[in-house]
């Protein structure tokens, strides 16, 4: 599996060094013969791969599953309907270790090299990946996966635990051997042009992120650690606007295409939810009209924003509307954006440690998230946004998940789970919904996996209590 994948990663780094080679140094001059993998070789491909994969999730289980838009043309596992196939974590799980495994070359690249920004890089990249990986299944094989050279075809299964301390390490490590001096002498890449100070603000803040996430767990220390980060930010830099943000520009141009071959079907029969388009207009907030277009009529009349009903199947909408606001196509068509992290991100997790009395300024860190998140969509933000009370920061928790779910769009699963973490916002449900209406808490294991792998399958089923969706993932179990 490992030489497949190595064989795979020179074809594809060759493609795109193909694609920019006017910006290569000496030492990449003939990419069409790349005899080992570089460090840098592989940051591309990987960072490319891992957004399109993560836009494409979000188009077809994210945003159903946490009532964003929805396909009203198919009612057969629909993620709407908390309905999950056996294998609808699959091509997720395929993705990651592929990519899993070039960020495991990159890194062994970069040690050979003496690069430790590259080394830095792949364990960012490592341990944004692992964390989605867990978040979506729980435990993972980590400890000895990606080690077929070494004979390791069957990996144990990592506890998620286990694989969170791995990641915080990795995270506190990273931070500490970026060197600005040094540079990335590779092509530039396609998320920060190699400033090397972003990549490092991206480190920290992800350190923010999965920290939030274990915060429920009380042994973890997670809000002293993100308090201490916070109140130390020469030593922790962060995210500090929207320039510093891990949201990747596709501008249409090979090798950064849309990840949509035909970005004509991207919304055809995907209408928004009531739930998604009240919000915003209550807001009066300005993303609604990139987001959706408007509701028809049956001779084409316009009626404003209007989203289906949570319970259309037992309510549909009035017989003079044909047609709900749909997912605007645009959204698929380079030039494009796909969120990895945004600085909105770290400003709603500010946000939520003042909401909890671990810092100052509350009102402060949720607007200016608010603000971010309108901005990342190329929006301004209206005069007197915040005078008006459904927009307002009104000293809850409720309201800064709410807005951070909107900043969350789009952006792999990541307002999954958030949902999952904090049980905010608090959706809709319909008789229609199945699994009694409860929000999944993680997937089934791929059915593969589950076959190729099974002692080990079967041993992390047995440590978490199995492989049902409602079973819980270790951060989301309070002690």
């Amino acid at each position: 599996m490992k030489k497949y994948i190595y064989a795979l990663l020179v074809a594809s780094t060759a493609l795109w060094a193909t694609g920019c080679s006017k910006d290569f140094e000496a030492t990449n001059t003939d990419p069409n013969n790349l005899s080992k993998i570089t460090a840098g070789s592989t940051l591309n491909p990987v960072l490319y791969s891992l957004a399109s994969q993560n836009a494409k999730q979000m188009r077809s289980v994210t945003a159903p599953l946490m009532q964003m838009f929805l396909q009203t043309d198919d009612f057969n596992n629909s993620p709407f309907f908390y309905d999950f196939d056996q294998n609808i974590g699959a091509s997720t799980w395929n993705n990651y270790y592929t990519n899993l495994s070039n960020i495991a070359e990159m890194e062994k690249a970069a040690v050979r090299d003496g690069l430790p920004n590259y080394e830095a890089i792949a364990l960012t990249l490592k341990a944004y990946a692992y964390s989605v990986l867990t978040d979506c299944f729980g435990d993972v094989p980590m400890a000895d996966a990606l080690q077929a050279e070494e004979d390791v075809w069957y990996p144990a299964f990592s506890a998620q635990e286990d694989i969170y301390n791995q990641l915080l390490e990795d995270l506190e490590y990273a931070n500490s051997i970026y060197d600005e001096e040094q540079g990335m002498p590779y092509v530039s890449d396609i998320l920060y042009g190699n400033d090397v100070q972003k990549w490092r603000k991206f480190t920290n803040s992800l350190h923010l992120r999965l920290l939030l996430r274990v915060s429920n767990r009380p042994e973890t220390g997670a809000f002293d650690k993100i308090t201490e980060m916070i109140n130390a930010p020469e030593t922790y830099p962060v995210f500090a606007s929207g320039d510093d943000g891990a949201v990747l520009h596709l501008d249409g141009v090979a090798p950064t295409l849309s990840p949509w071959d035909r970005p004509q079907d991207f919304g055809v029969f995907r209408y928004y939810t009531e739930f998604f388009i009240d919000n915003l207009n209550n807001f009066q907030d300005p993303r609604i009209g990139v987001f959706a277009g408007t509701a028809k009529g049956l001779e084409g009349e316009d009626y404003g924003y209007i989203g289906q009903p949570t319970d259309f199947v037992e309510n549909p909408l009035p017989d003079s509307i044909a047609t709900a606001s749909g997912v605007q196509r645009s959204l698929a068509e380079a030039p494009l954006i796909i969120p990895i992290m945004s600085y909105a991100e770290v400003e709603f997790i500010k946000a939520e440690m003042a909401q909890r009395g671990y810092i100052d300024d509350a009102q402060l860190h949720y607007e200016n998230g608010v603000k971010a998140a309108i901005e990342m969509w190329s929006q301004e933000v209206p005069e007197g946004y915040f005078d008006n009370p459904a927009a307002a920061y009104d000293g809850s928790l409720d309201r800064i998940l709410l807005q951070k779910y909107y900043d969350l769009f789009f952006t792999d699963y990541q307002a999954w789970f958030e949902q999952r973490r904090t049980g905010l916002p608090e959706l809709p449900t319909s008789a229609s919904m199945l699994n009694d209406g409860e929000m999944p808490a993680r997937f089934y294991y791929p059915i593969d996996e589950a076959n190729s792998n099974f002692q080990n399958y079967q041993e992390a089923v047995n440590r978490m209590g199995g492989d049902e969706i409602n079973v819980k993932v270790w951060w989301d179990n309070e002690n």
